[in-house]
């Protein structure tokens, strides 16, 4: 095991994401260490890998980076294993949502340095975005760290890390909203006559393109926007009924309670 090895202590999707990603850029199978407490899951990370699988004692001890890729309802739990075997050396990398890096240090010995990343499920096809923040004792090489772990499945940003509640609420859950929106304009082309594999190929394509422009172009929402909206046609007469339907306020409300439920689980 190499002397800059990873340990990515829990092996559900987004600990998968995150090694596969690892994998795909410049690190090997010899070069990072699982702990996965599900036999089953721990047996098909293994095989389909190539990576060792231990506990978490273990793990820590022939890493350098630990990755904390636990639910924040299992933390306190994790941070309990850890702790015997933790040295100074270590940068401790977390991906729970919700959970600070305080909370984090409290359940490690003194002087180990934190970092706090929101990551989104897109890490699964190498377009996640993450936003990274450093606890107390991590200076700008652990966030390095941190940015080149997660930076192999996705584009990284640094906060402060009382922004990361926001960040959890906007990209974090992001998908999930992107995801209701393409599900309920494929029930409108349904409603409207068109086959169901017909209707997803339209609203799928229309959604990568879209956000194609909106990543390549630089333009503001707003210009691109109305570039599609002509005078008197089709699209404004649709914009008229989503304002009437209050879709912006109630997206607004929606990321607002997300907020709310991320600190709610770091206080939890």
């Amino acid at each position: 095991m190499a002397v800059d090895a990873i340990a990515v202590l829990g092996g559900g999707k987004i600990g998968e994401a995150l090694i596969s990603g690892l994998l795909r850029g410049e690190r090997t199978a010899g070069q990072i260490v699982v702990s996965e407490k599900h036999p089953e899951r721990a047996a098909y990370l293994a095989e389909r890998f190539g990576i060792e699988v231990t506990d978490v004692a273990s793990a820590v001890k022939q890493s350098a980076t630990l990755l904390l890729a636990v639910k924040p309802q299992d933390i306190d739990a994790l941070l309990a294993e850890i702790a015997p075997a933790i040295e100074t050396r270590h940068v401790v990398v977390s991906v729970a949502a919700g959970v600070t890096t305080a909370h984090i240090e409290r359940g490690l010995p003194d002087g180990i340095a934190v970092v706090r990343c929101m990551p989104n499920t897109p890490a699964l096809v190498d377009q996640a975005m993450t936003a990274v923040a450093g606890g107390l004792h991590a200076t700008d090489d652990h966030l390095a760290v941190a940015e080149s772990l997660l930076g192999s499945v996705g584009r990284v940003v640094r906060v402060p890390e009382h922004q990361l509640d926001a960040v959890t609420a906007l990209s974090g859950s992001g998908p999930a909203y992107f995801f209701y929106l393409v599900e309920a304009m494929i029930d409108a082309g349904i409603l409207l006559g068109l086959p169901r594999a017909l209707a997803a190929e339209l609203i799928v394509q229309t959604a990568v393109g879209s956000a194609t422009m909106l990543r390549d172009t630089g333009e503001h929402p707003v210009q691109l926007r109305e570039a599609v909206t002509s005078p008197g046609g089709t699209t404004i007469a649709a914009i008229r009924e989503l304002e009437v339907h209050g879709v912006r306020a109630a997206l607004l409300a929606a990321i607002e309670a997300a907020a709310i439920r991320s600190r709610e689980l770091g206080a939890e």
